[in-house]
């Protein structure tokens, strides 16, 4: 049993690990002159991109109508979801009101965006309701298409072997109990990833990490066979991770396929069907981690604010300058969050990075000055390798690795610092962003 005195140690180690956390990732906001106006700006989506721009705009502006539109009455911590699939954190660890983050001075309309019309300078409402604006910001998050996978349901998740970790904090809790029958009798557990874009592309790695290491904690892992089941040639979009991650998946007896995209599920029989380059292919299995296709809501995806060409066109991602967030074609229009058609970005790390860029281009408009900010694609991903364990793995739009502590905290290296990061620190970050102060 440690001593009094080792545990006061690690307690102040993680105080100050957390600490650290903040200072990296929630540096406090730059003081500004709050400009005076009478603009009408409407924020389409109160999730964290939202909600962090609503509370920029009101600190950096005196006198703005700022209208928030979300019908969602729970706002979710969603960093939080694959911790509490991994049965390390309860369900309500995510879960907190929507209306308890709205800055003061900013109006929440309980409804949906339904339809945007960018060339009336309005929106219309679930209701009908027109909400006219000077300046428009888009940050719905995205479309998780279940039924893209065909025999899928959200019903199914937490029976029969099927988990799910995107889909809402219950049915992460859910899926944990699956993962937990697995992790005590064994068998084939399949994992992979959509072939398109996704927010936290390394949640399905971290995921897997997670049941091989429960696996063993059990005395299990002989008793398993776990496939990855890899949408194209590599692991990672970062080529030095991707490398990475291959290293430790064969280290750890993961088995990966390649170029294997999930088309259909068959719960009664437990086989999920594959596209592979050679033809669809059946794999039977006893957990699996089912991640569905994701796309831009239907009100975006219908509307003029969608890329019209390129790789983005097809599931409906906003058309934004890479560097600036603005609308290519409507300038008083702008995106972040997961919406926003980027290279990089559908993470909360990439929120923190594009809101201030986006806002200071739009206080700037108001202004008649011209923001030089610019957002560099930066994404960040806590990469759980084990229980205790982690890679601080961040990244731009040029895939170069840039750690937020060079000499301190490797990013290629299994740490229990990282995983502090990840588990402690990272939550109160994210708090302090929807308030504008990270």
């Amino acid at each position: 049993m440690p001593s009094i005195a080792a545990v006061s140690r690690r307690g102040l180690m993680v105080s100050g690990i957390s600490a650290l956390g903040a200072a990296a990732f929630g540096l406090p906001r730059q003081a500004f002159s709050q400009v005076k106006t009478k603009a009408r700006i409407v924020i389409a989506g109160a999730g964290a991109a939202g909600l962090a721009a609503a509370a920029r705009l009101s600190d950096r502006l005196d006198g703005a109508q700022i209208t928030l539109i979300d019908a969602r009455k729970e706002h979710y911590y969603q960093p939080g979801f694959t911790l509490v699939a991994g049965g390390l954190k309860p369900a309500g660890y995510t879960i907190s009101s929507t209306a308890s983050h709205i800055p003061r001075g900013v109006t929440l309309i309980e409804e949906t965006v339904a339809e945007f019309d960018p060339e009336g300078r309005k929106v219309k409402t679930s209701s009908g309701r027109s909400v006219e604006y000077d300046f428009l910001i888009v940050a719905t998050g995205l479309h998780l298409d279940y039924a893209a996978i065909a025999g899928m349901d959200t019903s199914l998740i937490g029976s029969n072997g099927i988990g799910s970790v995107y889909a809402g904090p219950e049915f992460a809790a859910a899926t944990w109990r699956e993962l937990s029958r697995f992790a005590d009798a064994g068998g084939v557990g399949l994992f992979g990833r959509p072939a398109i874009e996704m927010k936290c592309a390394g949640a399905p790695l971290k995921y897997t990490f997670i049941a091989d290491d429960h696996l063993r904690r059990r005395g299990n892992r002989g008793r398993a066979e776990l496939i990855y089941a890899a949408n194209n040639n590599t692991l990672f979009g970062v080529p030095i991770v991707s490398e990475k991650v291959r290293m430790l998946f064969q280290d750890r007896g993961v088995k990966v396929v390649h170029d294997h995209v999930m088309t259909a599920i068959d719960p009664a029989r437990r086989i999920a069907t594959f596209r592979t380059p050679q033809g669809t292919r059946d794999i039977g299995y006893d957990f699996v981690n089912v991640i569905p296709p994701m796309r831009a809501p239907d009100a975006v995806r219908n509307s003029p604010l969608p890329w019209r060409d390129g790789p983005f066109a097809a599931d409906g991602w906003l058309d934004v300058d890479r560097h600036t967030l603005r609308h290519r074609r409507y300038r008083n229009v702008f995106g972040v969050g997961d919406i926003a058609g980027v290279p990089k970005g559908k993470t909360a790390a990439s929120v923190k990075w594009q809101v201030p860029v986006a806002v200071d281009h739009l206080v700037a408009d108001i202004d008649g000055k011209v923001s030089t900010a610019s957002y560099n694609g930066y994404t960040s991903c806590p990469l759980i390798t084990r229980i205790g364990r982690a890679m601080l793995v961040e990244f731009d739009y040029d895939n170069n690795l840039v750690p937020s502590f060079p000499g301190v905290i490797a990013p290629l290296e299994e740490l229990w610092v990282s995983w502090v990061m990840k588990e402690i620190a990272l939550k109160p970050t994210y708090l302090a962003m929807l308030r504008g102060q990270a």
